[in-house]
This record gives structure tokens, C-alpha cells and sequence, in this order.
């Protein structure tokens, strides 16, 4: 059975750095997109950082870029996302996902498998 699973998220002051984690398991998905995805109150679901199968195509929502980083670990079956100077309006769930896609889609929401989230959640 696929899993992704989510870590990582909490509590933090604006500023603040943290770094959350998506372990997957079932099956190899070394040859996967894998995708992070943010929902917060009341606002839909919204795409943040995906990366290439390969790691060497990365995508961004503008508001990250500069601040975030996504990588993955296809030893460990793992994708991280590095979260930097965290705004309030960062605040959300944060969700994993991981697809068979192409480049050029990897930032569409299209994707097989998805996690239960894990929330962050950045105080002023």
C-alpha cells in the first residue's frame, strides 16, 4: 500500500526556519514528481515546490521563491521542503504528493498520491 507521510510541521515564530519531511512508502518513487501542497482556512488547495524525478527540475510558487527549497533523497524515499524566513501568511497545511508527470507539469495539482498533511502554523 502507498503512504506518504508528512513530518515536520508546528509551531513557529515569524522568521523562524523549519523543515519538513515526506517519507514514502509502497514502492520505489525514485522515478516520481514529488510535489508539496498548502491548504490554509478557507482558501483552496495551492501548489508551493515540486521537484523532477530526477531532482534536477525544481518549481515555485512566487511567494516561496527565495525562501524555500525542495529536494529529495531517492535512497530514502524522501522529499523535503526547507522553509525559511516563515511569514504568518505561510500558515497552513501542508500536504505531500508524489506522481508520475512530466517537467513541464510538475506544478500542476494532478498528481496519484497524496499525504494527510502536516499543519505549520507562523505566529507575529
Amino acid at each position: 500500500q502507498v503512504q506518504l507521510v508528512e513530518s515536520g510541521g508546528g509551531l513557529v515564530q515569524a522568521g523562524d526556519s523549519l523543515r519538513l519531511s515526506c517519507a514514502a512508502s509502497g514502492r520505489t518513487f525514485s522515478g516520481d514528481a514529488m510535489a508539496w501542497f498548502r491548504q490554509a482556512p478557507g482558501k483552496e488547495r495551492e501548489f508551493v515546490a515540486a521537484i523532477a524525478w530526477s531532482g534536477g527540475v525544481t518549481a515555485y510558487t512566487g511567494s516561496v521563491k527565495g525562501r524555500f527549497t525542495i529536494s529529495r533523497d531517492n535512497a530514502k524515499n524522501t522529499v523535503y521542503l526547507q522553509m525559511n524566513s516563515l511569514k504568518p501568511e505561510d500558515t497552513a497545511v501542508y500536504y505531500c504528493a508524489a506522481g508520475k508527470k512530466k517537467d513541464s507539469s510538475i506544478n500542476s495539482p494532478a498528481y496519484d498520491y497524496w499525504g494527510q498533511g502536516t499543519q505549520l502554523t507562523v505566529s507575529s
